[in-house]
């Protein structure tokens, strides 16, 4: 008899053991061992043991090729996490690893690999081509796209997060640790609305703080006492929650009759508008993409929207500032360009209008779909397509960990017919779609490539872009951990082109996931090893980098509801001598609805207790040394950045901290 040493390690998160029969068989090149039950005296399979076991095979078995786990019910029913199976054969030879990270659910049978990462035409067994054949097919059934709505990248087929496989699902601690604060936060702001009167404006802006109770952070408290300055409107286009949108202005817009007598009080001494136009010191944000947008009804209540377009100059000591600003997409007598010089409640009435369109683009454009949204496609074709083998699903599978659910609940919870944003936002209902399915249309890979996207908007020259700065060195780190990776599975570009799952994976993303965008510019074949590295540098990109800096500051920005509001419950002004703070109040959120947004923004923007830092693994899907040095270079790497911009924000008043590495989730899980 041949006798095989086995460890089988569980998971660490609750309800990860069971007390379920467990029963393992290993798949030789040369037969089986013996079906071996494991049970040693005293409980098995708790959460996070490490047991050991013998497994007897009448002969020797050559090659351990497979590890087939079975799950038996004992009384009740009982779900098992197992993390990984480690085989020493009997001679003592090498130590195979059969990475696992899957739960059992139900009766059910699995055979795991060893960790071994394998392209297609890197197996020639028969057994281990047949399996990787059979696991795809199985997660072919399992995980299907769907179209949610018409004109939105397609997405994964479960109504909530119930339909989801448990593979899919949050752990038990993050689902309670989810559910939780959002009760905590609503419940926190309903107890202040009970004590402020419900459903009524405020009397003044000084009224805002009285819900800044517990739920406030640093950024929020100096948000406070500066968002009326220009300097501060200006910082935020820069690094605030939607730092994509600015650009370089060369020529006015011709629906934006600003003239350089206008702006000249603005301007530094010695230089016009024109001046600065050649010398590239202009820039723009125009909301051209909400113009017509139909809005919400809350309660009875009509909302506004605005589509406003707002000039900016870089001065030369007061840093980038607002110096002229239309509410609407067609200049008239009705639509006055608002100005520095003109009363003072105009001129802030007018920035609050972008700071309130300024919410709507950010909060559905910047991060539901060019982060959440182009996430999960990546997520649906690597299930559907990469088996748990392959060097590219071994790379993107800890980046896509608790995205599927997450995404549901944003479909089910906040942008559903009856959804939150219904409830509070000025685009909630009909709006919302029509926005994302606008910016949908022009949506292009281009774009979600940082390098691409700062030099197309010209904004490479901006000082005190922190966002810019950080994200390049991020993109830097994340592209050169990857092409290291990927050179250590294809040596040539026809190993790229020759790989029939990775080609199936990249038709699945283009033809299935991005759907009618014929102008997206992503090609349905990859044909080198530098296209095949960008693209997976995009995903991780986008999934870890990109999300945070649009989601991780979110609260800090909105919780002083007059710097962002996320509605606006009277038109824009039309005659700027016409604004008092009267109607100010009557214009922005009511206490009802500040409370919401202050307590939504707190819950999806504060830091997650089971984060993983970027390039952190939890999970060991990668087995080999060359691999492994691979991820320990970028480690290092991401330690360096994370000093520098420590450094560099030392002393700062108003730090910009959302890009340090440790603050970087690995993956979108909220």
């Amino acid at each position: 008899m041949e006798v095989y040493t086995v460890t089988v390690a569980t998971g660490t998160s609750e309800y990860s053991g069971t007390n379920n029969y467990i029963y393992l068989t290993l798949v030789g090149e040369k037969g089986e061992s013996e079906r071996t039950q494991l049970d040693n005296p005293g409980l098995d399979f708790c959460r996070g043991a490490v047991d050991q076991y013998k497994v007897m095979s009448p002969s020797p078995l050559g090659s351990v090729l497979l590890v087939r786990l079975e799950k038996q019910r004992y009384w009740v029913e009982d779900n098992w996490f197992c993390r990984y199976v480690a085989v020493e054969p009997p001679d003592g030879g090498k130590v195979l690893t059969f990475p696992c990270y899957r739960w059992f659910v139900g009766d059910v049978k699995m055979e795991i690999r060893e960790g071994t990462a394998k392209t297609l035409t890197g197996d020639s067994a028969l057994q281990l081509l047949e399996h990787r054949k059979t696991e795809l097919q199985e997660r072919q059934k399992t995980y299907r796209w769907v179209t949610w709505a018409p004109g939105i990248p397609r997405c994964i087929d479960a109504k909530t997060e119930a339909d989801l496989p448990q593979d899919a699902r949050f752990d038990n601690e993050k689902r309670s640790d989810f559910e939780h604060s959002l009760h905590y936060a609503l419940l926190e702001l309903s107890l202040k609305k009970l004590t402020i009167r419900f459903g009524k404006s405020w009397d003044d802006l000084e009224d805002f703080k009285r819900i800044f109770w517990k739920l406030k952070s640093p950024i929020a408290e100096y948000c406070m006492k500066h968002w009326k300055e220009d300097w501060f409107f200006g910082y935020q286009c820069l690094n605030g929650s939607n730092p994509r949108m600015i650009q370089r202005c060369k020529k006015l817009p011709e629906n934006f009759p600003v003239t350089a007598d206008m702006v000249q009080s603005s301007m530094a001494d010695r230089t016009n508008l024109d001046k600065e136009l050649k010398a590239g010191n202009i820039y723009l944000l125009d909301y051209a993409i909400m113009d017509g947008i139909p809005s919400n009804t809350i309660k009875g209540n009509p909302q506004y929207i605005a589509a406003p377009i707002c000039l900016l100059y870089q001065h030369p000591d007061e840093g980038l500032i607002p110096i002229a600003i239309q509410l609407e997409q067609t200049p008239g007598r009705d639509t006055p360009i608002f100005l520095p010089k003109d009363p003072p409640l105009a001129w802030l009435l007018a920035k609050m209008w972008v700071r309130h369109s300024e919410f709507q683009v950010f909060q559905l454009l910047s991060h539901l779909l060019r982060t959440h949204l182009v996430v999960e496609v990546f997520c649906v074709a690597t299930l559907r397509q990469l088996p748990a083998v392959h060097p590219i699903y071994k790379l993107l599978a800890p980046h896509q960990r608790y995205t599927l659910e997450i995404n549901c609940r944003g479909r089910t919870q906040l942008i559903s017919a009856n959804g939150i944003f219904k409830r509070v936002v000025s685009t909630g209902g009909d709006g919302l779609l029509i926005l994302a399915q606008r910016e949908y249309k022009v949506l292009t890979y281009r774009s979600i490539q940082p390098l691409y996207d700062f030099r197309d908007r010209g904004v490479s020259q901006l000082p005190n872009y922190f966002y810019k700065d950080h994200s390049l060195m991020l993109w830097e780190a994340i592209h050169s951990f990857v092409s290291s990776m990927v050179s250590l599975y294809y040596q040539s570009d026809h190993d790229v082109q020759e790989d029939l799952e990775l080609q199936a994976w990249i038709r699945d993303i283009v033809e299935e996931g991005f759907t009618e965008l014929p102008k997206f510019g992503l090609p349905s074949k990859l044909s080198s090893t530098e296209e095949l590295c960008t693209l997976l540098a995009v995903a991780i990109f986008t999934s870890t980098a990109q999300h945070a800096a649009t989601n991780n500051g979110q609260f800090d920005w909105c919780a002083w509801v007059p710097n962002t509001p996320c509605t606006m419950r009277q038109p824009p002004p039309t005659d700027k001598d016409a604004v008092t703070m009267d109607m100010i109040m009557a214009t922005l959120p009511d206490v009802s609805q500040s409370c919401v947004q202050m307590a939504i923004t707190w819950h999806l923007g504060r830091a997650q207790p089971d984060a993983i830092p970027l390039g952190q693994y939890t999970e060991d899907h990668f087995t080999e040394p060359k691999a492994l040095e691979v991820i320990d270079r970028f480690r290092m790497e991401l330690k360096e950045i994370e000093k520098h911009i420590l450094t560099e924000n030392e002393g700062l008043e108003l730090q910009y901290l959302f890009l340090l590495p440790s603050r970087i989730e690995n993956s979108i899980t909220i």
